[in-house]
C-alpha cells in the first residue's frame, strides 16, 4: 500500500517527543509498504529543515518537512497561524501524492482540511486518528468561548467523523465517547505504543546533575493542563513534612515552567527539580532510576479519556505510575494493580502516597515488575502497529 500521514509533530527517539507515528511507519515498511509523513517542526522532536520544504527520510519512511515551527510556549495566535499553515501547505501534498489510504493525525483539528481535500477531492480512503477529543477539550478548558465557534468547530468535527472509511482513537475513552456522541460504528482505540525493548534494558545512569536515589518522575508539557501546580504544592507538602529526602523531578517544559521555578526558589523546595528537554534515549535512565512515575492532569471529564506516552513508556520501563484521571486510565491501574490513582485537586494526597511508596519498596517495586508485563502485552510498538496496519488494509480493501 501507498499510505501518506498527515501528523504535525514527527519525531524520532533522538527528539523530547512521542514517536508513536516512527515507530508504526517503520514497521510499516518493513512489510514492504511505502510510507509518506506530512509533518512540520516541533520543538520537541528531532527534526531540522534549512529550506522551506524538505525531504529527509529516516528508516525508509519518507518525510515531508515543511519548515512551519510550533512550539507550546508560542502566543496562541502564533499556534493558530502555524496550525493553519501547515494545513494550507499540506493539501497541496493531499493533491498530488499518491496515495491508496490517507491517514488524518488530530490535533490539531486543522490536519483535518487536507484529509477532506485528499478525500473529495482526489477520492482518496481516510482514516482519520483521533489523537484528543477536540473540540470537547477547548470547550471544557475554556479555549474556545463563543457560542457560535463552539457550533462551528463541532460541524467541522462531525464533517471530519463522516468523510472516514475508520476512526482510530487513542485510549478506550475516546472510542466511547466517539461511538456514544455520532452513532459511529467505524472507530477502534490503538493506544499509544512503547518501545519495551528500549525502555526495559536497564541504562547506566551517568546524570551530571545530581539526582537523590528517592525520586518521583514527570516527563513532558509543564502546564495548567498537566496539572504542574499539583506536583509543586506536593513537594512544598513532603517540604513542610520533613521528608526532603523524597523529590518530585519534572523533565520538560511549558508555560508554567519559569514560573514554578521561581516559586521553588523563593520558597527554598529544594526537593522540587527542574531539568530541561532531552532525547528520548537519554530519558530512559531516569525513568528508570526513580520510583514511581506521575501521570497528572487538570480535572475535567475530557482529560479522563487521555493517552499520554508517559504512561505507556513508564509501564514498559517497569515503574508503577501514579495518574489522576477518571477513566480508561484508573480502570486499566486498579484491574492490573500497576498504580494508583489520586484526587488532581488534592496535592496533600499525593505527598501521602509518595512517603508509603518510598517507604514500602517492595510493594512498589512489584507493581513497577508487574507493569511491564502488562506492557508487553497491551502497548508492543510492534503489536499495535499491526494491529493499525489491519485496519489500513480492511479500508484499502473495502468497496
Amino acid at each position: 500500500m501507498k499510505i501518506v500521514y498527515f501528523y504535525q509533530y514527527f519525531s524520532t527517539p533522538k527528539g523530547s517527543w512521542g514517536t508513536r507515528v516512527y515507530e508504526f511507519a517503520r514497521e510499516w515498511v518493513k512489510q514492504g509498504h511505502d510510507v509518506t509523513v506530512v509533518t512540520s517542526i516541533y520543538s520537541k522532536s528531532d527534526l531540522k529543515a534549512d529550506k522551506f520544504i524538505e525531504d529527509q527520510y529516516f528508516e525508509g519512511i519518507h518525510i515531508k518537512v515543511l519548515n512551519v515551527t510550533i512550539d507550546n510556549k508560542q502566543p496562541f495566535l502564533k499556534r493558530i497561524w502555524s496550525f493553519i499553515l501547515y494545513s494550507i501547505l499540506s493539501c497541496y501534498y493531499a493533491l498530488t501524492l499518491k496515495a491508496d489510504v490517507v491517514i488524518a493525525s488530530s490535533g490539531p483539528i486543522t490536519v483535518g482540511i487536507p484529509g477532506l481535500i485528499a478525500r473529495y477531492v482526489r477520492g482518496r480512503k481516510l482514516v482519520f486518528e483521533t489523537r484528543d477529543l477536540w473540540p470537547e477539550g477547548a470547550i471544557e478548558l475554556g479555549i474556545i468561548k463563543s457560542p457560535f465557534m463552539q457550533k462551528i468547530s463541532y460541524w467541522f468535527e462531525r464533517q471530519c467523523y463522516k468523510a472516514s472509511s475508520f476512526i482510530v482513537t487513542l485510549s478506550p475513552g475516546m472510542t466511547q465517547n466517539i461511538k456514544r456522541r455520532f452513532n459511529i460504528a467505524i472507530v477502534d482505540d490503538v493506544t499509544n505504543a512503547a518501545n519495551i525493548p528500549l525502555f526495559s534494558t536497564p541504562v547506566p545512569f551517568t546524570s551530571a546533575t545530581l539526582i537523590p536515589k528517592s525520586y518521583a518522575i514527570y516527563t513532558g508539557n509543564i502546564g495548567m493542563v498537566n496539572n504542574s501546580y499539583w506536583l509543586y504544592e506536593a513537594a512544598k507538602i513532603l517540604k513542610d513534612k520533613g521528608r526532603e529526602d523524597i523529590v518530585i523531578l519534572l523533565v520538560g517544559e511549558g508555560q508554567q515552567r519559569e514560573e514554578l521555578v521561581a516559586l521553588a526558589t523563593e520558597q527554598n523546595v529544594v526537593n522540587f527539580i527542574r531539568l530541561g528537554l532531552m532525547p528520548k534515549n537519554d530519558l530512559i535512565a531516569y525513568i528508570q532510576q526513580s520510583f514511581v512515575s506521575l501521570v497528572p492532569l487538570k480535572g475535567t471529564p475530557v482529560l479522563d479519556t487521555s493517552s499520554p506516552n508517559k504512561f505507556f513508556e513508564s509501564l514498559a520501563a517497569g515503574i508503577p505510575v501514579i495518574q489522576n484521571t477518571q477513566g480508561w486510565m484508573k480502570d486499566f491501574l486498579e484491574e492490573h494493580k500497576v498504580g494508583l490513582t489520586l484526587d488532581p485537586n488534592d496535592p496533600e494526597q499525593l505527598a501521602n502516597k509518595l512517603i508509603w511508596m518510598k517507604d514500602h519498596p517492595e510493594e512498589s517495586s512489584e507493581m513497577g515488575i508487574k507493569g511491564l508485563s502488562i506492557a508487553k502485552s497491551f502497548f508492543d510498538k510492534d503489536y499495535l502497529a499491526t494491529k493499525m496496519l489491519n485496519i489500513l488494509k480492511g479500508v484499502h480493501e473495502s468497496k
